[in-house]
């Protein structure tokens, strides 16, 4: 299988071989997610530890249930109230990690690099649940792997991805990832979420939502990220759904057959209507998060595989 890495740290580092090769595999889990026995013991006798310097809802709970179905020990470790925040460094806790003997690393952190400096330094497998403004691999592989399942296909689609693009570490990952599968993304949002430079990403720029929207595949939504802002980036909420919120209306220049996303959590009545989130024939939002614990499962799994054999080559 065309999966040779160690570590999975961002969408920058994989071929289109490696990332067709991991959906394929997460096709397979999710047959197994679906039926009566859910379990696997693909990584029986190997230790998970989930590291999440930010709050996660989805993205923890989704990788603790992927790590326990394929038969890891998993440990979350509660952050706040770790030696970290009594001023330990990164480093440190490098150190103590390796001292535990873990297998497995899923780190979710504020500052853009700081997964990939631990996985610099600890012996085990990383896998970066967002770090910064920088990556978030496995929503985007999980976004593909829906698009996917939804349209039939991976190449040569349409796809807008709308909102504040500048603070969105899932929007990075996923033009890069369906840039590599050749398809045409555009981009749309007000010019204070754009992040600079964005033309070098060979992708389209819109300001107006109908425009940017006409005959697309695919209907990517993003939420404000007001964590990551320091200034008025929009005139208001209301301003802004009025201009950048999808409804049905705006969403009616798009393909008839166009799916509707988000990688959560939705901001409703911001950027995307509720009404239309709940659409069982346009949103695959529900989908999304299924699609999410196969993805985490297969990148575990391959992982692991390139884990023991480095091992058993020493």
């Amino acid at each position: 299988m065309s999966f040779p890495h160690r570590h999975l740290l961002g969408i920058e580092q994989l071929s289109p071989d490696a990332i067709v090769t991991l959906l394929d595999l997460a096709e397979r889990y999710v047959d197994l997610n679906r039926s009566q026995n859910k379990h696997s013991s693909v990584l029986e006798g190997l230790t998970q530890i989930n590291m999440f310097f930010e709050n996660s809802t989805r993205t923890q709970a989704s990788f603790e249930i992927a790590g326990k179905r394929l038969g890891a020990d998993v440990m979350n470790m509660e952050v706040r109230a770790s030696s970290i925040s009594k001023g330990e460094t990164l480093i440190d806790t490098a150190m103590t990690l390796n001292a535990m003997q873990p297998d497995l690393l899923v780190v979710r952190h504020p500052h853009s690099g700081a997964v990939d400096l631990l996985a610099q330094k600890v012996h085990c497998a990383v896998l970066n649940a967002g770090d910064g403004r920088h990556e978030h691999p496995t929503q985007a592989l999980l976004d593909t792997l829906t698009i996917r399942r939804s349209k039939g296909r991976l190449h040569r689609l349409r796809i807008a991805i709308c909102g504040d693009i500048a603070h969105s570490r899932v929007a990075r990952s996923n033009i890069m990832l369906l840039g590599k599968m050749e398809n045409r993304i555009r981009l749309i949002g007000p010019p204070t979420l754009m992040p600079s430079g964005i033309a070098d990403f060979g992708v389209e720029v819109f300001e107006d939502m109908r425009e940017g929207l006409r005959d697309v595949d695919v209907v990517m939504m993003l939420r404000l990220q007001k964590e990551r802002m320091d200034g008025g980036f929009i005139p208001s909420e209301r301003e802004y759904f009025h201009r950048f919120g999808l409804d049905a209306e705006k969403l009616s220049h798009a393909a008839p057959d166009a799916i509707v996303m988000h990688p959560g959590p939705m901001n409703r009545g911001v950027e995307i209507d509720g009404t239309l989130a709940d659409d069982i024939n346009r949103s695959v939002i529900r989908e999304q998060v299924e699609m999410g614990v196969a993805v985490r499962m297969a990148a575990m799994e391959l992982l692991a595989r390139n884990l023991q054999a480095s091992r058993g080559a020493a």
